[in-house]
């Protein structure tokens, strides 16, 4: 989602000025982007967020008054068509988990390059998942270990699904993009797009990301493949 003048319009979050202002200049030198204001707690940021209805929040996840991560749920329940991409300097599982079942589209750390932080936003923005290197892994190590009992709804969810589509769900929890589950897959992107928005009408699930984290949960992916 974009605005229509073709730019991704960002909203910064975050409790210390200097991370605000930086990120701006970073984000405002590259064409496609525009950060159209910043918010310096969870409470300013769901009150900008409905004010200024922009493509994509970095969203940090230590703020004073209200957290990054109650901000995240409030706004993605509300306005659906928002991406909140979660900042954090805290590379900590509890925190992916928590961002992602809030309704975050992706995960980076502070330390991201400047290339690295304006793809992000252009992956979210596009509706797909952003997680950090090395995150992905132990999320799913980290769900391996939940206790399985808890399981049985979710399986039978994914009972609903065509083998084609939860062999797709597993390539998107693994985080590959559209082409190149077309690619591993040997069929056309646009098919896969197919199956994706399948995936996510049957499961009754908001984007890529609760597809992942849903894939997860489940068993569909484990650790060391399917």
């Amino acid at each position: 989602m974009t605005s229509g003048t073709g730019s991704i319009r960002v909203l910064i979050a975050d409790d210390q000025q200097m991370v605000r202002q930086g990120f701006t200049v970073l984000l405002d030198t590259q064409p496609d982007i525009e950060v159209v204001g910043q918010a310096v707690d969870g409470r300013d940021a769901i009150a900008r967020a409905a004010e200024l209805a922009p493509d994509v929040v970095l969203m940090d996840i230590r703020m004073p008054e209200l957290g990054g991560i109650e901000a995240t749920s409030r706004i993605t329940e509300d306005h659906p068509a928002v991406k909140v991409l979660v900042l954090t300097t805290f590379d900590l599982d509890e925190y992916v988990y928590d961002a992602l079942r809030a309704g975050a589209s992706g995960f980076l750390l502070k330390d991201a390059s400047a290339d690295q932080l304006a793809e992000a936003v252009r992956v979210v923005a596009a509706g797909d998942a952003l997680l950090a290197p090395g995150i992905t892994r132990r999320l799913i190590a980290e769900f391996s270990r939940l206790d399985g009992s808890g399981r049985a709804p979710l399986k039978r969810r994914v009972a609903d699904l065509t083998e084609r589509e939860t062999e797709v769900l597993a390539l998107i929890a693994q985080g590959l993009s559209n082409a190149e589950i077309a690619e591993r897959l040997v069929v056309a992107e646009q098919t896969v797009k197919t199956h994706v928005g399948r995936i996510l009408v049957k499961l009754g699930l908001r984007d890529r990301t609760q597809a992942a984290v849903f894939a997860y949960e489940s068993g569909v992916v484990r650790p060391g493949g399917r």
